[in-house]
């Protein structure tokens, strides 16, 4: 698979960010507090069976390109999500296939659709709103899957140990951007394979002016 020469430039700039400028990209942070926040777009995940239900029988999520967090992918495959009072169009479809469909959502979007959508830790579909997903197939009915995705820290162990904290935590996150903001209630999620990130949506980006590269560090 070929790397154009733009995502070439982003990566390493990722990198160096969150190597605080070591000149060896991928060289490891000794020390280091601070991670880089991501803002996640609005998204959906999929079940096989919600797959072939939309773009197919036999249809299988196809890879664009991968996103920060090892395993995950953007695909190329898009979705519309419609409800009795609007509609977003072209929204992104991240692979692999799940056990549950989930939405995640800004509280903007869903206010936008009409639903009403709590705030959970990804993965945790307690009182989750409905919507419809439209795809190049077809339509399924989609009860109990629209959340607003909580904002967390992905971490490894090791990250873990050095920050002082343990999967489950909730701490405050100080976001070093152009318009600083502490984040409460932040969730630790730690395990092997994740990369150290924070992610928080599009409507918590905005309001701290969010931009590429910016870090944030845990503060008590």
């Amino acid at each position: 698979m070929s790397i154009s020469e733009g995502e070439i430039r982003e990566l390493v700039q990722r990198v160096l960010a969150q190597c605080g400028g070591m000149d060896l990209p991928g060289a490891p942070c000794p020390g280091g507090r601070e991670f880089l926040i991501e803002a996640s777009a609005r998204h959906v995940h999929l079940t096989t069976q919600a797959v072939e239900a939309l773009f197919g029988p036999g249809a299988r999520l196809t890879k664009k390109r991968d996103l920060s967090q090892p395993g995950e992918f953007l695909s190329e495959q898009r979705v519309k999500l419609v409800t009795p009072k609007g509609e977003i169009a072209n929204v992104a479809v991240l692979g692999p296939e799940r056990g549950a469909v989930q939405v995640e959502l800004s509280l903007t979007d869903a206010r936008g659709l009409g639903v009403a959508a709590p705030v959970n830790l990804s993965g945790d579909l307690t009182g989750a709103g409905d919507v419809y997903l439209v795809g190049d197939h077809g339509m399924i009915a989609a009860p109990g899957s629209v959340i607003a995705a909580k904002a967390h820290i992905h971490m490894t162990p090791a990250d873990a140990a050095r920050l002082g904290v343990k999967d489950g935590d909730l701490v405050r996150v100080r976001a070093r951007t152009s318009r600083p903001v502490t984040f409460d209630q932040v969730v630790v999620r730690v395990k092997g394979s994740f990369a150290l990130a924070m992610h928080i949506d599009f409507d918590e980006a905005n309001g701290c002016g969010l931009g590429r590269g910016d870090m944030g560090e845990i503060v008590t």
